[in-house]
């Protein structure tokens, strides 16, 4: 993970400016009947829309405040081709606002081009039809639609940003959910602000390049003991440009965590300003970071206290019990079994943690906080830790900005093992965490602020089945099955179970069986023992039917029905939730009356040279018995966009192989 996270994330270098080319859009008002009467563009000739050009700019220059702000601009033009492409009218603008002030949208103007009689018709955006509307206490968009959309729709739109805060810049997205033939961003920057641009994405840049000049400034600069002094100066200004070219659609495809991880896009953070300005670091180190949430009432604070206002909880569920592990566990059953989540994001509390004992019910902060403080109240090694969510995007080792993170789960450690605990979920055992948890990098919220890898590689999920059918006097197969899901299957069994009921569940489950099947008997064991993976045992009653030739799957609907990678082409990495290992394995007595007249070849196949990761198939025939074996074992769980045919193929043949039948051949 940290080998890729390094070539996905990376310093942009630049070349001096060389090439002049610009889009055909730059200027407002472009767009002529021969665009609108093209239908099909070469880039992708099954686009729904397609972004003729998108240009954006950022300028950090001096205001009338005598400081600085960022002013941002942005001119797009869109053709709608279908219907699939309406949504490309919606825009919205992302806007940053606290007690200091509010970014602001100027200039906004908008208009729809159709063709009508061989002649173009404009139709304005409309100022009541521009609305703003809450994200969060600091988070506002401001929306729009143009109007007047059909199918051959231009769309033509342009905005200004102005922001104070000049560590706020949004990133530019070079890619979207339509293919874009021009992308280009351009940011001028005094040379006494040092800005770091992370790239991110497998585009590659058409135009990256720098100039630099010299420009006046003019600025009211406080040197913190509540004096200020006002000066004129001259410095270096550079001037960046960025363009990306015929950049196709990035479509999300099976085994994916975050399409956001992988939108090729630059990022801007503000790391320092220099002389002649009060030199000032803007960049945090990751011990500041986790002081900081430390010291913070909303989230570490209160474990520095004594909370003995935790006693009449944690001294019954911890009594009599001498071993760290096992005490551990009782406080985390108590606090999973007794507490109701409120909601699964975000790093801070909104209520105190003796609210959140009160009431029985927080956020999943909230809960694993007080989790962390009963740990450490019994006097265990506890303490929390911040991650991001596969759904919520990558955070970067070299990124220390609480932002990256959306998740808090309790980090247990003793006799030098560490046990991470999420005490949020009704459904998790003691010691495991969502697969959804295990994206890389995380940070141990402690004075030295570790860092810890929760790589989905290292989860295994094994999971083993065992058939075995036998004739019955009526003619039937009976089929007996003993089978243990792995650690996360288990956990959707146990959700399937409690929406539908056990009764609903098999009915499932006989469907892979064919119509004719009836489930017998069915038992799952270890429901509601969360630390174990659920074993399933049932009896199935089979018609083989009788006709002169039957086919028979040895699978018997536990193989792979489809290639879960359908895309002739992946341009990032596939991202699957976890390593697995599945074995099938199958003693069936032959149909009476029927011989064996032909079984599928055995092979074995390597997905990597060492053998690591197989497909092994074994078939047999031996008086009248067939004896079968199927495992497929993917020993790492993360695959960089090179090997993705090799994964492809290997795939397509599981599929094919666990599709092949026995032929049986009624006796003569």
């Amino acid at each position: 993970m940290k080998l890729y996270c390094l070539s996905l994330l990376c310093i942009v270098t630049f070349n001096a400016f060389s090439q002049k080319e610009q889009s055909p859009f730059t200027k407002w008002g472009r767009v002529s009947i021969t665009d609108l009467q093209k239908k099909v563009y070469s880039l992708d000739s099954n686009a729904n829309a397609i972004v003729l050009s998108d240009i954006g700019s950022a300028v950090v220059a001096g205001n009338s405040k005598g400081w600085f702000s960022i002013v941002s601009k942005r001119h797009a033009v869109v053709h709608i081709l279908n219907k699939n492409g309406y949504d490309e009218a919606n825009v919205e603008i992302p806007l940053y606002i606290n007690n200091d002030g509010e970014e602001k949208v100027m200039n906004l103007r908008g208009v729809t081009y159709n063709l009508e009689n061989g002649q173009i018709v404009q139709t304005k955006l409309e100022k009541s039809s521009i609305f703003k509307e809450k994200v969060d206490k600091n988070r506002i968009k401001q929306k729009f639609t143009l109007p007047g959309i059909k199918e051959g729709s231009i769309i033509e739109y342009e905005y200004e940003v102005s922001s104070d805060f000049i560590w706020n810049l949004d990133p530019w997205l070079f890619q979207g959910s339509v293919p874009e033939l021009w992308s280009e961003f351009s940011f001028t920057v005094p040379q006494f602000f040092s800005y770091n641009f992370l790239s991110r994405g497998y585009h590659a840049m058409y135009i990256n390049e720098r100039k630099e000049r010299t420009d006046n400034f003019n600025i009211i600069d406080s040197r913190g003991t509540g004096a200020t002094e006002r000066f004129s100066f001259s410095a270096g200004v550079t001037d960046y440009r960025w363009v990306m070219k015929d950049v196709p659609e990035l479509k999300e495809e099976s085994f994916t965590s975050s399409i956001d991880n992988h939108i090729s896009r630059i990022e801007f953070q503000l790391a320092a300003q220099s002389q002649p300005l009060t030199p000032r670091t803007f960049q945090t180190t990751w011990a500041e970071l986790t002081k900081g949430l430390l010291e913070s009432e909303y989230f570490g604070s209160v474990l520095k206290n004594g909370n003995n206002w935790l006693s009449d909880d944690v001294k019954p569920v911890s009594a009599n019990v001498t071993s760290g592990v096992e005490k551990a566990k009782k406080i985390y059953t108590y606090v999973r079994d007794n507490f109701t989540c409120t909601g699964n994001e975000g790093i801070y509390m909104d209520q105190t943690l003796k609210n959140v004992l009160k009431s029985k019910k927080g956020t999943v902060a909230e809960i694993n906080l007080l989790l962390t403080a009963m740990l450490r109240y019994a006097g265990l090694d506890a303490s929390p830790v911040i991650l991001s969510t596969r759904k919520h995007g990558y955070a970067f080792e070299f990124s220390p900005m609480t932002s990256n993170f959306n998740y808090v789960v309790v980090q247990f450690y003793d006799n030098d093992k560490a046990y991470y605990l999420d005490a949020s979920d009704a459904k998790l055992g003691f010691n495991k965490l969502l697969s959804n948890c295990y994206n890389g990098h995380a940070r141990i919220v402690d004075e030295q602020a570790t860092a810890i890898n929760l790589a989905a590689d290292s989860l295994k999920e094994y999971k083993a089945t065992l058939l075995i059918v036998t004739n019955d006097d009526k003619g039937k197969w009976i089929g007996n099955i003993n089978q243990t899901a792995g650690y996360y299957e288990s956990y959707d069994i146990r959700d399937r179970v409690k929406e539908k009921g056990k009764e609903e569940f098999f009915k499932e489950v006989q469907k892979d069986f064919g119509s004719d099947a009836k489930i017998i008997e069915p038992v799952i064991d270890s429901l509601t023992e969360y630390d174990k993976p659920v074993k399933l045992h049932y009896g199935v009653e089979l018609n083989p039917g009788d006709e002169d030739i039957l086919y028979i799957n040895p699978m018997f609907g536990e193989g792979y029905k489809k290639n879960p990678f359908t895309s002739a082409e992946r341009s990032y990495p596939v991202e699957m939730p976890y390593a697995t290992d599945e074995t099938f394995v199958l003693t069936m007595e032959v149909p009476k009356g029927y011989v064996v007249d032909e079984l599928p070849k055995q092979m074995l196949a390597k997905l990597d040279e060492e053998g690591a990761s197989f497909f092994e198939y074994r078939i047999s025939h031996s008086s009248n018995l067939v004896s079968f074996r199927a495992r497929i074992k993917i020993n790492r769980a993360f695959f960089m966009p090179d090997e993705y045919q090799t994964l492809r193929e290997f795939f397509n043949l599981v599929v094919t192989k666990q599709n092949e039948q026995i032929v049986f051949k009624k006796k003569k």
